[in-house]
């Protein structure tokens, strides 16, 4: 008889070592979904409420300067918070080429703080590059809204 109650706690203590592991391994990985699922949730959030237009007119012959080689648009934040126009934060590629903060500058049109693009302002746009004739595409993209403008050079000089 105390054969058997020796082996059912053998067993019982076997089986809480078991329970415990376990339940660290859950628990470290239930925080770990959770800190990913915060993370997300803010990014998620910013996308939603960021958008931007490029209300440049592409019929325009002055979006595209042959002499400088100088591209330039506007875009306006139409999202509902406001956001930073530091040109790293502004993904821009032309043609599928990424441009580089060298590259391109970003001047708010407004009268308020230059630092800061509030909703319904107007950045200017001005990127450097040697573009053909023909037709041309650049892609904006600003926490993850994505907004492509096509527009043709007939003459590149």
């Amino acid at each position: 008889m105390a054969s058997v109650s020796v082996s059912h706690l053998i067993l019982f203590i076997a089986s809480m070592i078991i329970a415990a592991g376990v339940a660290g391994v859950f628990t470290t990985s239930v925080e770990d979904l959770s800190n990913a699922i915060d993370e997300r949730g803010v990014q998620i959030s910013d996308n939603v409420r960021t958008s931007v237009d490029i209300i440049s007119d592409s019929g325009s012959s002055n979006i595209y300067d042959g002499t400088s080689n100088t591209t330039t648009i506007y875009v306006k934040n139409t999202g509902s918070q406001s956001l930073n126009p530091v040109v790293r934060q502004i993904d821009i590629l032309v043609n599928g080429s990424f441009k580089t903060s060298d590259d391109v500058s970003a001047t708010v049109l407004s009268e308020g703080n230059p630092d800061t693009w509030d909703t319904n302002e107007v950045i200017e746009l001005q990127i450097n590059d040697h573009l053909s004739t023909g037709d041309h595409r650049i892609l904006v993209i600003v926490n993850g809204d994505e907004e492509t403008f096509k527009f043709r050079v007939e003459d590149n000089t």
